[in-house]
């Protein structure tokens, strides 16, 4: 293979995991321009997609498509019961507070994970033909480009939500100014559970798109949520296509650097792009102040 193929090799599979980074990166963005918290249960709906989606596809015999449809339906309506019995009680307190609220969030959930579908690794089948698409000197698996579409036609519709909805108009004046959405009739306690099932939803979408190429497990959430995490602050917290952004980036430094130097430093590299962004450029990317939705 020459330097080429080699180097679109590790771009396309890059982008493809940068594209699981991106959809994490979103579920934060949304909760925090609702709430100005940080969501550390976010990697934790990724992995309850996935695992759900196992369950009801193998297990039960439900079709693939239906378990899939059904697998990010549970989990967004887990995300609205974790807001309601989690969030809201203690709404007033202080952001840390709420912080560390997530993670105990996140703690649980994985506990529960362990004893519903043990610590075994699990896997979905791809969703069409396994046949490798040849690209140029390069090859993509067909499960690859589900990724790559997936995400495309989220960020489409999350950005046609936003702009044409009056739901996501009211999502978009509380991230500006919650007193102002409030005065102006909008409930602002509606617009943050509706952010934390919305961002539960991408999360479980995200985990039902990788499953295929990668295995899941009850810990499976951990990493994808902190370098979902670390996409979402390079990008600039609180933008979307910042975070969309910061996932392909830290998705294509990421194969990059396991192609030519080595797999073990592959997520090295997204913590230090990580404490690089806070040095430089706490922004982000795109400032939060310029693009916040």
């Amino acid at each position: 293979m020459e330097w080429y193929d080699q180097l679109l090799q590790y771009l396309i599979t890059g982008i493809t995991t940068g594209a699981v980074y991106a959809l994490v990166a979103l579920g934060f963005s949304i909760i925090y321009n609702s709430t100005e918290i940080i969501n550390f249960a976010q990697g934790e709906f990724v992995m309850l997609g996935s695992m759900i989606a196992v369950s009801l596809f193998p297990l039960l015999g439900v079709p693939l498509w239906v378990a899939v449809i059904l697998a990010v339906a549970i989990t967004a309506l887990i995300g609205l019961i974790f807001e309601r019995l989690a969030i809201r009680p203690v709404r007033n307190g202080s952001v840390i507070n709420l912080i560390i609220i997530t993670i105990g969030g996140s703690i649980l959930l994985k506990g529960i994970a362990v004893l519903i579908w043990g610590k075994e690794s699990r896997s979905l089948p791809a969703f069409t033909s396994t046949e490798p698409i040849k690209f140029f000197g390069a090859t993509l698996s067909g499960q690859s480009l589900w990724v790559m579409a997936g995400t495309l036609l989220a960020v489409i519709l999350l950005h046609y939500f936003y702009e044409k909805t009056i739901t996501g108009k009211a999502l978009r004046a509380c991230a500006f100014n919650r007193k102002a959405a409030r005065l102006c009739g909008i409930s602002v306690e509606r617009m943050v559970l509706f952010s934390f099932g919305l961002s539960a939803l991408l999360g479980a979408f995200a985990g039902v798109l990788i499953t295929p190429i990668t295995y899941t497990a009850w810990d499976a959430g951990t990493m994808l949520g902190l370098k979902g995490f670390c996409a979402a602050i390079l990008g600039g917290i609180g933008s979307n296509p910042g975070a969309v952004m910061g996932g392909l980036v830290i998705g294509i430094v990421e194969s990059l650097s396991a192609g030519y130097l080595s797999s073990g430093y592959k997520d090295a590299f997204a913590f230090l792009i990580l404490l690089l962004m806070l040095y430089l450029r706490p922004a982000g990317i795109l400032k939060k102040k310029l693009e916040k939705v």
